[in-house]
């Protein structure tokens, strides 16, 4: 018996010791060279023999952890120079040389330069003839314990080599077809394998080659282990297990958060869809939209967290139903526990959902109609400082979910919707409350704050008044009245959120329904894969209520392994009553107690507490610590009231309560409801239908958390039902960046992940198993008088194996139990014995058809021969005329190309001399212009002049005669004076005559200027 206690495992490591299987197999050891190896050699009722002269060792079974056939060499024959593996506290185990061996003491010099003494239990020998490449199947290597394994993945990792596979049992099946209709024969031989766990390392960056279509068309129909490890070859043993034994199928991919279990199933996804999908002309196909709700629910349910760019923050199991053809018929989608408070409350450098983002890179005319913009203006998503994430455009992925939509079946108008509800939880979280003019009553803090409630009721299509009452108030409803109460600005907030949550959470869940409603589930299929992709366990900083369920989720996941790995193989052991020693492992049943137990478990006392009005965390917390004081599993924080510690078994992780019970309840506030249900908008309102009246008079107690129970219970009923596949999925490294190979990480989640103990029991126990029926159908042919009616069906499975001279099997109550290896080799002799009949038939088919192929191949080149000799002929001439032509035509062109350009040229002289010539006479024309305009100017000028001097001599002469006549006047007055007697007037005239006097005053002034 070999245990592995949780207690004393670090003992346990430290002595490792080999049990005889009650004569089931015994143990030689060899050493060649600095290489040494254990063989299992053992077989039913087979006694302990010797190896190269030496008795077979046993040891006691004491305080061993796990079979290690390396520690029985190196405490006997442990040799100066051998190289082995040490424990180094860095890299978690280091490779080095012996120098020097002191008893139970080994000096080792490392490959880093330190010397280290270790004890000889403490140190495992190293493979020196390990491929560089490393082994692709882990129960190939030479030295099957932890620091070979880590090493076999380093190297693989090293070479872009992400796979590893731990085939731990195979069933083989034989399939021979004829088609008729083509006088075919067709011979298949292929290995289905059960219980095989791939290992896949995320290599943190883009490998396009190993997802091609001509790799899946590579793994159709090949052996598992016959090519290298591949999600594809998962993938494509569990479809030819279903399509070969008619038995539901499932495959499960676990790891922490980051290791790539998204991207694993959209492989596996994708592999089942080429597999089982319909051609391209019968339209849009199942599998075709089941692939394409990839990209929907990774928008609206996946975030970046600290582990993981795109993690997947819900769980989802994908069934993915069959006919009997094979053909992909139907799916349904499974989604478990959307983590609901990231949409209001993000840490840094996280980010929120990812359609959040999307719809802010949005195309401007809907940026514009949402009244949206850039993500840092909105208080949902300014939490933290990451808004984009490297590699990836928004812009583009919005397109492109867009596109997944159209195919999946949701309408535009439906998707219109979707991202109206979207923008309007944005504007909810940029609603701000300040205190209202009652007593302990709140309202929108500022202009801002009215603007986003105006523009969510617009989206929500409500009443502004009604969304903001539903917010700041709530309706309390007695026997006899309703009474309205106030809420404070803080309360306010908090149902802010609350509205914020339940509806993305019903958006969410109304986008799986519709997903599943457009596939369509086919009720007369009896078959089905589901594919299970779940968040891996969590343990941050700050672990709530979300961090809770999921860990119990893997631990869950974890104990149906551990069944499926462990127990079952024991069980049937013992059912069968062959000889075999149970294992002892690290059994994880009590925390699932602790967790779930009723009454009396932490999901029920959680449950008892929301049930009470005036319970907070901080009773809840202490009711923890006064349940659990004494169990093993649960402590208390020394520096915390409230917090308490969990041993999962992945590690320790502390759980902060202080939301513990606001999200374990599940309701919805009735203003909230009501608010809603009266939307304009038939989406919004079909999102919060109006509740039964039963229901809404219904006073029991819903739960979060006992539903997600529920869920997870119905989860595992179905694997249960099913042939489970295992994927894990292992992150190398915390910095989420390619070549970097963390050996201490990578260990942990080796050892948590059940992958050491699986490894162990792949070597040592009976992988393959067959019930006699089977066995004697499958291979009868190796022993025909096996079936001749002298023997039983015991006796005739003894008779066909001793034939093939196996040993080391075991004959149980109703079962055949073989090796590792030995239904392989049963396999081969069986197909050689049909080799040669299918030889037979093929040499004569072959020969028909290469006779017919050979008359129709002799017609055919006759025919082609002449067809091509007249095509060649043909395009002789033609080249020889296109020759001739193109020759003249070149003569053309050069003789127009020649008489354009003269053309140019000519023209271009005559228009340069028409132009010079023209330029002279104008110039002579402006010339005489000027000139003649000169002249005129001076006979002008002159003409002024004169007119002017001849004017001023006019008014001189004008005032001489003035004066003139002021004189006679004057003489006139005087001479009237003197002579008051009437003269005559020719006497008048004689003695002044004025007009002559004044003419002639002017022609004596006129005849003066001409003189001048």
């Amino acid at each position: 018996m070999i245990s592995n206690g949780v207690a004393n495992r670090e003992k346990e490591r430290s002595s490792v010791r080999i049990v005889d299987y009650s004569q089931s197999c015994w143990l030689s050891c060899n050493n060649v060279g600095h290489r040494t190896w254990v063989q299992i050699v053992g077989g039913g009722g087979m006694e302990p023999q010797k190896a190269n002269g030496s008795e077979a060792a046993t040891f006691a079974p004491e305080d061993a952890w796990r079979w290690d056939p390396l520690p029985l060499l190196l405490a006997s024959k442990l040799l100066v120079g051998s190289l082995v593996w040490v424990e180094d506290p860095d890299v978690a185990w280091i490779d080095g040389e012996v120098v020097e061996l002191n008893g139970e003491e080994v000096k080792i010099r490392c490959t880093n330069g330190k010397t280290v003494v270790a004890n000889s239990s403490k140190i495992y020998a190293k493979d020196t003839e390990a491929p560089d490449c490393g082994m692709d199947d882990m129960t190939k290597l030479a030295y099957l314990h932890e620091p070979g394994v880590l090493e076999n993945l380093k190297r693989r990792y090293d070479v872009n080599e992400i796979y590893v596979s731990l085939v731990r049992c195979c069933r083989p099946f034989c399939l021979v077809s004829v088609s008729d209709a083509h006088l075919h024969a067709h011979l298949f031989f292929s290995m289905t394998y059960t219980g095989n766990i791939l290992i896949a390392v995320n290599p943190f960056k883009r490998l396009p080659h190993l997802y091609a279509i001509s790799t899946m068309e590579e793994y159709k129909g090949g052996a598992l282990g016959e090519l290298k490890p591949h999600p594809f070859a998962i993938a494509d043993a569990a479809y030819r297990q279903m399509i070969h034994e008619r038995i539901s199928q499932s495959i499960l991919v676990s790891g922490e958060s980051g290791a790539g279990k998204t991207e694993s199933t959209k492989m596996l996804m994708q592999y089942l869809a080429y597999m089982g999908g319909r051609g391209a002309d019968e339209g849009r196909s199942v599998e075709q939209q089941v692939l394409e709700s990839n990209p929907v629910l990774e928008a609206f349910g996946n975030a970046k967290t600290v582990r993981n760019n795109n993690s997947s923050r819900f769980g989802k199991f994908v069934e993915i139903q069959f006919d009997q053809r094979g053909r992909i018929s139907g799916a349904a989608i499974r989604t478990y526990l959307l983590e609901r408070s990231r949409v209001c409350q993000v840490s840094d450098p996280e980010r929120n959902y990812h359609c959040f983002y999307m719809l802010c890179a949005a195309p401007s005319e809907v940026v514009e109609k949402l009244k949206l913009g850039n993500p840092r203006t909105f208080h949902y998503l300014n939490q933290s400082n990451c808004y984009e994430l490297a590699g990836i455009q928004d812009a583009k992925e919005y397109l492109e979910t867009r596109r997944a939509m159209d195919i999946v079946g949701i309408s535009p108008d439906e998707q219109d919707a979707i991202f109206r509800v979207v923008a309007a939880i944005l504007h909810l979280g940029n609603i701000e409350f300040g205190k209202g003019n009652e007593v302990d009553s709140s309202e929108p803090k500022d202009d801002k704050s009215w603007s986003h409630l105006r523009t969510a009721a617009e989206l929500f299509m409500c009443d502004e008044k009604a969304l903001e009452d539903s917010l700041c108030k709530r309706v309390i409803v007695t026997r006899d009245e309703s009474i309205t109460k106030c809420l404070d600005p803080n309360a306010a907030a908090i149902s802010r959120d609350a509205l914020a949550k339940i509806v993305y959470s019903r958006l969410f869940d109304w986008l799986v329904e519709k997903i599943n409603n457009s596939i369509g589930q086919d009720s007369d299929s009896k078959f089905l894969i589901g594919v299970l992709d779940i968040y891996g366990f969590e343990s941050f900083k700050t672990n709530s209520f979300e961090q809770f369920c999921i860990n119990l989720t893997n631990e869950k996941l974890q104990q149906h392994f551990n069944q499926h790995v462990f127990k079952m193989e024991q069980e049937e052991y013992t059912r069968e009553e062959i000889d075999w020693s149970y294992i002892e492992f690290i059994d994880n049943q009590d925390i699932l107690d602790l967790i779930e137990k009723k009454p009396g478990g932490i999901l029920a006392l959680l449950d008892e507490a929301c049930m009470f009005p005036r319970s907070t965390h901080e009773t809840f917390a202490q009711k923890l610590y006064q349940t659990f004081n004494n169990h093993k599993r649960f402590s208390k924080p020394k520096l915390s009231r409230t917090d308490f510690t969990m041993c999962h078994y992945a590690g320790e992780v502390t759980y902060q309560t202080e939301h513990f019970l606001d999200k374990n309840k599940d309701y919805v506030i009735p203003e909230h409801q009501g608010l809603l249900s009266a939307s304009k908008c038939p989406f919004v309102a079909g999102l919060f239908p109006p509740l039964p009246e039963e229901s809404s008079k219904s006073s029991k107690f819903s739960s979060i958390g006992a539903r997600f129970k529920q869920q997870l219970q119905s989860l595992l009923e179905t694997l249960n039902a099913t042939e489970p596949h295992y994927i894990r999925c292992v992150k190398p490294n915390n910095l989420l960046k390619p070549e970097i190979f963390e050996n201490t990480n990578i260990l942990q989640q080796l050892r948590c992940g059940g992958v050491m103990e699986a490894i162990r029991i792949s070597m040592a126990g009976f992988p393959t198993r067959r019930i006699f029926t089977e066995f004697l159908t499958r291979f009868s042919i190796l022993a025909p008088e096996a079936l001749d009616g002298r023997f039983d069906e015991i006796t005739g499975c003894k008779k066909i194996l001793e034939k093939v001279q196996l040993k080391g099997y075991q004959i149980g109550k109703t079962k055949v139990f073989l090796r590792a290896g030995q239904m392989a080799e049963l396999d081969t002799r069986r197909t050689e014995v049909l080799g040669i009949s299918a030889t037979t038939i093929q040499k004569k088919v072959r020969s028909y058809f290469a006779r017919k192929r050979y008359i129709s191949l002799q017609t055919s080149a006759t025919q082609i021969q002449a067809f091509c000799r007249g095509q060649i002929a043909r395009h002789i001439f033609q080249h020889r005329r296109r020759e001739a032509a193109s020759l003249r035509i070149q003569t053309e062109s050069r003789r127009c190309v020649a008489r354009k350009s003269y053309r140019q040229l000519y023209c271009s002289a005559i228009m340069i001399q028409t132009g010079i010539r023209c330029m002279a006479a104008r110039n002579d024309l402006c010339f005489r212009r000027q000139t003649r305009a000169a002249i005129k100017i001076q006979a002008k000028g002159k003409k002024n002049c004169f007119n002017d001097y001849v004017q001023r001599s006019l008014v001189a002469a004008n005032l001489k005669a003035c004066a003139l006549n002021i004189v006679h006047t004057i003489y006139r007055i005087i001479a009237n004076l003197s002579a008051p007697e009437t003269h005559s007037p020719e006497k008048s005239w004689h003695f002044c005559p004025p007009k002559y006097c004044k003419h002639m005053l002017q022609r004596s002034l006129v005849e003066e200027a001409l003189h001048d």
